[in-house]
């Protein structure tokens, strides 16, 4: 009897430990699954894509690969010419909601707005910086908000809005600007460099550009996507390229950024990164090389700007790199120095 006691459980212990290995099997298979890329690109890193695919400030796992380098690209001013788009939709969203104020419409000329856009990061910090450097405006007849929750309230309104127009005027004009889109492709089909989008819009209107101009295939192999609704604090703050460089897990000096604007330009170095301007007739009159820049340049295609180009200087001078030597802007053009 004792015997036929050790028997049965014996098997029982068997069949228990046979049931656990299967299962802890199937729960590693799982997690590995659905921890190793964000959902909506799970399909892309299945079937063909050899590269680590994008992680956002949201997800947080990790996909074990070291890279060399990181080129990391603004969104507004440098892979399109957004910034009349954002301007366009900001009147407009101001003239929905009638707003004025002292009698006068809420309009931003193309003048005040390159001030705006070379000042203050994101949308909802433009209208704050105005209002509160004006006076928060009446909407139709009502009157004029009285509390910081309502002035919010305002604001936050007009961003939503304003998004939805932006996103529909995008949908029919959003060209990307020379070169990027070939630089792009050049750095995605290195394993060794990163590549990311820092921007301080929204996600709504960044998804929105990215899909029009890249399109989706493009954009489900950026390797990091940080967006306005990321960090706590914009540009000129450093927080979002930080962000991306812990994302990333690269040293900050191994990463070159692509900006267009004076706040883009003193984010970047306040992290620590390198930084090529690629300007607009709104920003070309800006001291970049004053702040900082390493190089300054009308667009990435005019002036044929490569991978090597831009990452030959790092691999050989490290922290004494000279970018786009015989192609960038000469020091003398638009700088005081």
């Amino acid at each position: 009897l004792l015997f036929r006691l050790t028997c049965v459980l014996y098997c029982l212990t068997m069949k228990t430990y046979s049931v656990s290995i299967s299962v802890a099997a199937a729960l590693q298979y799982t997690a590995r699954a659905f921890t190793s890329a964000p959902a909506f690109s799970r399909l892309t890193t299945l079937s063909h894509s050899p590269r680590p695919t994008w992680t956002s400030i949201h997800n947080t796992a990790t996909n074990g690969c070291e890279f060399d380098f990181a080129l990391i690209f603004d969104c507004d001013g440098v892979i399109i010419e957004t910034e009349e788009l954002h301007r366009l939709a900001y009147n407009a969203a101001f003239k929905a909601a009638n707003l004025s104020i002292d009698g006068e419409p809420v309009d931003w000329s193309v003048e005040y707005y390159d001030v705006l856009q070379n000042t203050v990061g994101g949308g909802k910090g433009k209208m704050f910086y105005h209002f509160r450097n004006t006076a928060f405006p009446m909407s139709g007849n009502k009157p004029a908000p009285s509390t910081p929750q309502e002035e919010e309230a305002l604001v936050d309104a007009l961003q939503a809005h304003k998004t939805e127009l932006y996103k529909e005027m995008v949908e029919k004009k959003a060209v990307p600007r020379r070169g990027v889109i070939e630089l792009m492709d050049e750095a995605l089909a290195d394993p060794k460099i990163a590549v990311g989008v820092c921007s301080a819009s929204t996600k709504e209107a960044v998804m929105k550009v990215l899909d029009v101009t890249l399109g989706p295939d493009r954009r489900e192999k950026l390797n990091v996507v940080i967006l306005g609704n990321d960090v706590a604090k914009l540009k000129p703050d450093p927080m979002i390229y930080n962000t991306a460089a812990e994302r990333l897990r690269i040293d900050c000096n191994k990463c070159v950024v692509i900006e267009d604007s004076m706040i883009g330009l003193q984010a970047a170095k306040g992290a620590g990164m390198n930084c090529i301007i690629t300007y607009t007739s709104s920003t070309e009159s800006e001291d970049f090389y004053g702040q900082g820049a390493d190089a300054k340049i009308p667009d990435l295609g005019s002036r044929k700007v490569t991978l090597a180009s831009i990452f030959n200087p790092l691999k050989e001078n490290d922290k004494d790199a000279e970018f786009l030597v015989g192609i960038k802007d000469p020091v003398e053009v638009n700088s005081a120095t």
